[in-house]
């Protein structure tokens, strides 16, 4: 049954509802134009907002007759709660609004805790640009989909960083942003990370901020990252913090995080020893990035005392705890250079799964976000904390109606959906991306008002991107397919002229189209995606335009073989070029592998272990022509492990190792075993191939020579495995090639 209004009227029957009825009138004014009326009577009224004092606080009851609604809650944050389910049930069309469904029931959150870091700090890549009214109406959309905390940050240095694009003091607008959150009754965490300064010095700073900060309903100091204090001197300065923080705001929690400092290997350890001692002034534990336990064995450790909230990160796509496509590590290499660490990121699918591998230990969320990229995803989670088996198009096309209203919900829900999808495979090989960006494109040209909304313009932005990507490399790798034929015939000048021909048109105009769109985002909501004209914090923050343009193909690297063997004589530079595109050739009976190139499916075997993949094609740094695609990947864990077969019988073989480390002298028993047999055991990292690091390899990786002799292989078959339990290994690429006879 659908229910359509033309126009409104409005009843409350306290200072809440009135706050809440406010709210909703404003909603209406932007969707239809025409501002809803005051009803003398609930009687007389559309729309009733109702406080109910025997209500639980974080839920609400709406109760539908016809098209008559009430909506009832203990205060202004339930009835906020009950509007964002009605507009995200409404659509907009010919200065109507349609109730799409019955929406009376009664509503109870299945996570006592749902909400999301909006800190105001340099690193951001929006916030710090945006003024408090930006934060009143952020809080506002987040709690539409039932968010009830948002957490700030005091400031992690004294004096603050401050940049060009902050309009506030961070302890001013800490105050004032408090203030704003009580005002909806939404809840305040403030991340509080622990200096290195005297106890008595940190507690006067503290002091200071809780006494002048209006509402705080948290406290949270992460245990690492930053912090480096010894878990049962970190666990002191929480209780002597937390018993200040109790005498100014006597509700006020404190949530210690176990994110445990990397130089403090027993760190873990030691937090559990002084949990288990259940000291008082702890009301529950934090686990996110750098976990000291896994958050199942944390659940199994932590005294059942202690609830525990996850601080997920949901902003981040590679070098981080849930990197794209976590569960496997296969973001394809091109995409991560291109997009980086903070693009924008809708990722619904794989944070749905992630929310439902760690919802059953947890009491609920507050999300890890460094600004808007990050949009999609905080709805999602959100409303997963709200209604954990909700369905994912149900979410999406909710977004769609709540924030692009007169918009057709289920393509842009599908759009989305693509968004995700252009994330799978190599970006030449995927044709979905350019299907997605003309579903965004016929969007844009059949409802124009459509690119006023920062929202669509950011998904607008990343098809953009990504089809970007996909031309790019379809493009150059044509180029490098002619180029190498060529310089393996010898032809050099002509080879050197294909790579350096002008980019393909169609390349042109999308990265002229992104230039354009970068520009209004900046414009429409501060998102920074330079450094020098949007003010973006580095690189890594959100700052797509100064990877965009990185290489994501060979061809760079191969002109720069060419600058290289400039004053080689014309033999010499021929057999230097052709070794450079040999670079990773080897016989049928041999084997090469590279992390970027082919992933770790091929290795035959799951690898154990957490893996941190150390990315290096989106570091300007690196990526500068110097660095071959085949080591953009950087593998790191205690081991590597593979199942291989197809080596000759009665082979000596030779295995070499790109790795990216610096050699430690106090590194003993780095270890490499084949079939079981230790075929090495010694020193970090082994004998190094000199000649081939000096040609092959950039600055910061090395290689590393190992025999396997023909009896450790089993009828042509080998199982490696390579460790190093202090440091791990990093390792970019192998080969097992055979051994060449003195």
């Amino acid at each position: 049954m659908k229910y359509t209004y033309k126009s409104f009227t409005v009843f409350a029957n306290s200072d809440h509802a009135q706050k809440a009825c406010d709210i909703f009138k404003n909603e209406i004014e932007s969707r239809l134009a025409k501002r809803p009326q005051n009803a003398e009577s609930a009687e007389n009224a559309d729309i009733v907002f109702l406080t109910d004092t025997d209500a639980i606080r974080d839920g609400y009851t709406i109760s539908q007759d016809d098209k008559k609604l009430t909506f009832s809650a203990a205060t202004v944050r339930g009835l906020i709660f009950a509007i964002g389910l009605f507009l995200r049930r409404s659509e907009i069309e010919n200065g109507c609004l349609t109730l799409i469904e019955n929406i009376g029931g009664e509503y109870r959150p299945d996570k006592s805790i749902r909400g999301h870091q909006l800190g105001y700090r340099t690193t951001p890549n929006s916030y710090d640009a945006w003024d408090l009214e930006d934060y009143r109406r952020y809080y506002i959309d987040l709690m539409f989909f039932g968010c009830n905390i948002v957490e700030h940050i005091p400031y992690e240095e004294i004096p603050p960083r401050i940049n060009k694009l902050m309009k506030y003091h961070p302890e001013e607008f800490l105050i004032k942003a408090s203030e704003i959150a009580d005002e909806y009754d939404l809840d305040v965490s403030l991340w509080y990370p622990n200096n290195q300064e005297p106890i008595d010095v940190a507690l006067e700073h503290r002091k200071r901020v809780f006494s002048r900060t209006p509402r705080i309903n948290v406290v949270f100091p992460p245990g690492g990252d930053p912090g480096e204090y010894n878990a049962d001197e970190f666990i002191e300065r929480c209780r002597q913090s937390s018993k200040l923080l109790k005498s100014i705001h006597p509700n006020a929690e404190m949530w210690p995080s176990a994110q445990q400092p990397h130089s403090i290997p027993d760190w873990g350890e030691t937090l559990i020893k002084e949990l288990d001692k259940l000291p008082e002034e702890i009301d529950g534990i934090i686990t996110g990035p750098n976990h000291a336990f896994l958050l199942d064995e944390l659940r199994r450790r932590v005294p059942e005392k202690y609830p525990i909230r996850l601080y997920p990160d949901i902003t981040h796509n590679v070098r981080c705890e849930y990197p794209v496509h976590f569960n496997r590590d296969d973001w394809h290499y091109a995409l991560t250079t291109g997009l980086s660490r903070e693009c924008t990121n809708p990722r619904p699918s794989e944070y749905r799964l992630i929310h439902r591998l760690t919802r059953r230990y947890v009491v609920g969320s507050v999300s890890y976000s460094e600004g808007i990229t990050d949009d999609v995803n905080k709805c999602v989670w959100s409303d997963m904390d709200f209604f954990p088996d909700v369905d994912l198009r149900d979410t999406l096309e909710d977004y769609s109606r709540l924030y692009f209203p007169g918009l057709p919900a289920q393509e842009i829900a599908d759009r989305i959906l693509g968004l995700e999808l252009n994330w799978q495979t190599d970006p030449a090989e995927n044709p979905g991306i350019d299907d997605n960006l003309a579903g965004w494109e016929s969007l844009a040209q059949r409802f124009p008002h459509a690119l006023k909304l920062w929202r669509f313009n950011q998904c607008l932005f990343r098809a953009k991107c990504d089809a970007f990507l996909r031309h790019k490399r379809i493009f150059e790798n044509r180029l490098v397919k002619k180029a190498v034929k060529e310089i393996l015939a010898g032809n050099l000048d002509e080879a050197k002229r294909i790579l350096s021909e002008q980019d393909d048109a169609y390349v042109i105009s999308l990265r002229d189209d992104i230039e354009r769109i970068a520009q209004e985002l900046f414009e429409q909501i501060g998102l920074q995606s330079d450094i020098e004209r949007y003010g973006a914090n580095n690189w890594e923050r959100g700052a797509v335009l100064e990877t965009i343009d990185l290489p994501i193909t060979d061809r760079p690297w191969l002109l720069n073989r060419f600058e290289q063997a400039q004053n080689l004589s014309d033999a010499q530079r021929t057999a230097y070029m052709q070794r450079a595109v040999n670079r990773n050739k080897v016989d049928s009976d041999e084997y090469y592998f590279s992390v970027a190139e082919h992933g770790l499916d091929v290795l035959g075997c799951p690898q154990e272990g957490e893996i941190y993949m150390n990315f290096q094609g989106d570091r300007p740094d690196i990526n500068n022509g110097t660095l071959p695609t085949c080591l953009f990947k950087v593998y790191d864990n205690l081991q590597l492990r593979c199942k291989l077969g197809g080596f000759k019988y009665d082979t000596d073989y030779e295995l070499k190792v790109t790795y990216k480390q610096k050699k430690n002298p106090d590194i003993e028993h780095l270890t490499v075993t084949a079939n079981g047999n230790v075929v090495y055991d010694g020193p970090h990292f082994g004998q190094t191939d000199e000649a081939f690091d000096k040609e092959m390899l950039p600055d910061g990786f090395q290689s590393a020579v190992y025999q396997l002799p023909a009896e450790v292989f089993q009828n042509g078959c080998i199982e490696l495995v390579i460790s190093e339990n202090t440091e791990g290994v990093m390792i970019s690429e192998f080969r097992i090639i055979k051994k060449k006879l003195s």
